[in-house]
């Protein structure tokens, strides 16, 4: 199995891209859904989380969510240890999901491949490319929050152009390139990547 990433700052449009893959029929995994449903369902990882952050991290058998957003939100340490517990469970199920894939190739779609570490299980990874007032503008119109907000989000997320140089491919998605040619020719690429 052919793996790839799809990868992006926030308000890049990775999820319009993995959609477009999808109506290629190309299966895509995506990462965040993918954790919001581990963080409940792997024991391992409901353990290690009770520890780190206490009783209060689940109700009723389910993530409590408001609490462990109130303890990482302003924490870089708490983030980055929250990070640490569920980046490795979620790297493991995308890996078995990937394999028990009959396509030729299949997607994860996620903003933090480099960062996890997740690029290393990875053959392929395209990056999705907006310029920064763009991306801005799209976050404060779809979340309604301001602009500082946005900025405060990005700012836990490596460096566009850094991340963009880490990728295989980019996909330029600023309203003035076509998305859809751009990942039409690159299914085409990957289709034949993945017969060799």
């Amino acid at each position: 199995m052919f793996r790839v990433g799809l990868t992006g700052g926030i308000g890049s449009g990775k999820s319009t891209v993995a959609k477009i893959f999808e109506v290629l029929g190309i299966p895509v995994y995506y990462a965040d859904d993918a954790a919001r449903k581990i963080m409940n369902t792997d024991g391992d990882l409901r353990k290690a989380i009770t520890e780190k952050f206490g009783e209060e991290s689940y109700i009723n058998n389910q993530l409590n969510r408001r609490y462990i957003a109130s303890l990482v939100f302003n924490n870089k340490e708490k983030l980055e240890l929250l990070n640490s517990l569920t980046h490795p469970a979620t790297i493991r199920d995308a890996y078995n999901w990937m394999m028990k894939q009959t396509s030729p190739y299949s997607i994860k779609e996620a903003a933090l491949i480099f960062e996890s570490g997740s690029a290393e299980h990875l053959d392929y990874v395209i990056g999705v490319y907006t310029p920064l007032p763009l991306r801005i503008k799209r976050i404060m119109e779809r979340d309604h929050i301001a602009k500082e907000e946005v900025l405060k989000r990005m700012s836990r997320q490596i460096d566009e152009d850094v991340k963009m140089r880490l990728c295989d491919t980019v996909v330029i998605n600023d309203e003035r390139h076509i998305v859809t040619t751009q990942v039409l020719q690159l299914h085409d690429r990957l289709l034949t990547l993945s017969k060799q």
